[in-house]
């Protein structure tokens, strides 16, 4: 049996971007889940939604790398250019308020530890709930990038570009 050729950075873009959308808009359910419950019994939960967090979070840089790359493959007329500008400026701002946010989530899940705090409402419910509104904002910048994103390739027809073994099925002998 074999398997097809890996398709170049360039041509990866459309197979990685799902994937911080999908992890980051997950999380917070994670968190929610954890902070319902009693104090110290919701913190796998939130443990868990920190490492979706971080998945997340890595997979948006790999996606804005591959984007990179894709980006002068990008058929260049002025609308899909102020299209592909907007989208590169919304992933770039996702990228920092993800990594800002997902830092401050690892300190509202670990540093309660460290200081070997006995679990309280405070730590264990409000705050990580309070977090999930500035999480929204980032939310909010994921969704518009994503949606620019879609844009490029729905509307006006940008399309990544597959080597031709990938496209044609392969000949065993």
């Amino acid at each position: 049996m074999m398997f097809p050729p890996l398709p170049e950075w360039r041509a990866i873009h459309p197979l990685v971007v799902h994937f911080p959308i999908a992890l980051l808009l997950i999380a917070p359910l994670f968190v929610v889940i954890g902070a319902l419950r009693q104090p110290g019994r919701g913190y796998p939960f939130m443990v868990s939604a920190l490492l979706v967090m971080v998945l997340g979070t890595v997979s948006i840089y790999v996606a804005a790398s591959s984007g990179q790359a894709a980006r002068y493959e990008a058929r260049n007329t002025p609308k899909i250019q102020a299209v592909l500008d907007e989208h590169e400026e919304l992933a770039e701002t996702t990228e920092i308020a993800f990594t800002v946010l997902t830092l401050i989530f690892a300190s509202i899940v670990f540093l309660p530890r460290a200081f070997k705090q006995n679990p309280n409402p405070a730590i264990s419910t409000v705050l990580p709930l309070v977090f999930l509104v500035f999480y929204a904002a980032g939310a909010v910048s994921l969704a518009n990038s994503a949606h620019q994103g879609g844009r490029l390739v729905h509307e006006l027809g940008v399309t990544a570009h597959f080597p031709r073994a990938l496209t044609t099925p392969a000949v065993e002998r």
